[in-house]
C-alpha cells in the first residue's frame, strides 16, 4: 500500500480503549491505511491501571500505528474522568481541527468477570457489579457526548461502538451475568441511537463485535500465544474458530474507508460478517465466523467448528 493509495491518508481517528486487544488491533489497521491516530488508555509506560497489566500500554500502541504507516499519538486518558476526556477532544480541536473517526472501545473489566460470571444478580458483589455499567457504559457515554461536537462538525464522520456480541445474538442469550448482560448491550443500542441523532451530519454510528478474541488476557489465561493458540484447542476444541485482534481490527479499517458505509447506519456488526463484505482475512489467511458457529451449533450440535474459518 503506497501514501497515494492508502484510504485513510489525512483523516484524523480517534480511539478510546487502544492499549491492548481490540482497540490497539483496529488502531493500528487504522494506521496501516494511512490514518493519524489518537490512541487513549489508562495504562503508561509509568502507570498500570487496575486491569493489572503492565505489559502493553498507550505509548507501545502509538509507536505500532506510526510503524505501520499512519500516525500515531498517545493520550492517557481516563474516560470515567469527564474533564480528562474534555481536555482531550481541546486537544484534538486545537492539533487537527476535525475528527473523522471515533471508535469507542474502553472497557478494561475482564478482571471483574471470572468472580461473576454464571451468579445471580443478588449474589454478585454490588461494587463489582457496579464497575462493569461504570467501565463498558458510562466510559461510552462520556465519551460520546464530549467528542460528538467536534466529530460533527464536517459531514460524514463515523462512530464505532466495540462490545461482545450482536444483536443475533445477545437479543436471545443471557451473557452470564446481569451487569455485564447490560454492558455489552448498551453499546449496540447506542449505536441505534446516535444513527439517529447523526442523521443530521451524514454521519454513520454502528456496533461491532469481534468473535472469538484471541486478546492477551485470552492468550495469558490458556498459557499460550498469538503463534501456539492452537495448542488451547486441546483443552478447548471450539477455540479453533477464535480469531486474532487485527480481525476486528482490519474490518473497522475497512468500514472507515468505505464511501458507502452509511449503508450500515444503526447497524450491529461483527468481524466476520465485515470480512465476506469487504474481502479481508485474519492475519492468518483464514476468515472465522465466531458468532456464527456458535449460533449453528446451538442448532446442531454436530456442526463441524472448520465449516466456520
Amino acid at each position: 500500500m503506497t501514501a497515494a493509495t492508502k484510504p485513510l491518508a489525512g483523516r484524523i481517528c480517534l480511539v478510546a480503549g487502544a492499549t491492548r486487544g481490540a482497540g490497539r488491533a483496529i488502531a493500528v489497521q487504522l494506521g496501516t491505511a494511512g490514518a493519524t491516530v489518537y490512541v487513549t488508555g489508562r495504562t503508561t509506560r509509568d502507570r498500570i491501571s487496575e486491569v493489572g497489566r503492565a505489559t502493553e500500554t498507550i505509548e507501545e500502541t502509538a509507536e505500532l500505528v506510526t510503524e505501520a504507516g499512519g500516525s500515531g499519538i498517545a493520550v492517557p486518558t481516563d474516560h470515567l474522568e469527564p474533564d480528562q476526556v474534555r481536555a482531550l477532544a481541546d486537544r484534538v480541536d486545537r492539533e487537527q481541527g476535525r475528527l473523522d473517526v471515533l471508535v469507542n472501545d474502553v472497557w478494561g473489566g475482564e478482571h471483574l468477570i471470572v468472580s461473576t460470571f454464571g451468579k445471580k444478580t443478588w449474589d454478585i458483589d454490588l461494587t463489582d457489579g457496579l464497575r462493569m455499567l461504570e467501565l463498558g457504559v458510562k466510559t461510552h457515554l462520556i465519551t460520546s457526548h464530549t467528542l460528538l461536537p467536534l466529530l460533527t462538525r464536517h459531514p460524514g464522520g463515523l462512530v464505532v461502538e466495540v462490545t461482545d456480541g450482536t444483536t443475533a445474538y445477545n437479543g436471545t442469550h443471557y451473557r452470564e451475568n446481569l451487569f455485564y448482560d447490560l454492558a455489552k448491550n448498551a453499546p449496540i443500542r447506542m449505536a441505534l441511537g446516535l444513527a439517529k441523532e447523526l442523521a443530521d451530519s451524514a454521519g454513520t454510528a454502528v456496533s461491532i463485535s469481534p468473535g472469538w478474541l484471541r486478546s492477551e488476557q485470552m492468550l495469558a489465561h490458556f498459557g499460550v500465544t498469538e503463534d501456539t493458540w492452537r495448542e488451547a484447542t486441546k483443552q478447548l476444541p471450539d477455540f479453533a474458530v477464535s480469531e486474532s485482534p487485527v480481525y476486528v481490527g482490519r474490518a473497522v479499517a475497512a468500514l472507515a474507508a468505505d464511501p458507502d458505509r452509511a449503508r450500515w447506519n444503526g447497524r450491529s456488526l461483527d468481524s466476520g460478517q465485515l470480512a465476506r463484505e469487504y474481502g479481508f482475512t485474519d492475519a492468518d489467511g483464514s476468515r472465522p465466523d465466531s458468532w456464527g458457529f456458535m449460533l449453528a451449533k446451538e442448532a446442531d450440535p454436530d456442526t463441524r467448528v472448520e465449516d466456520f474459518r
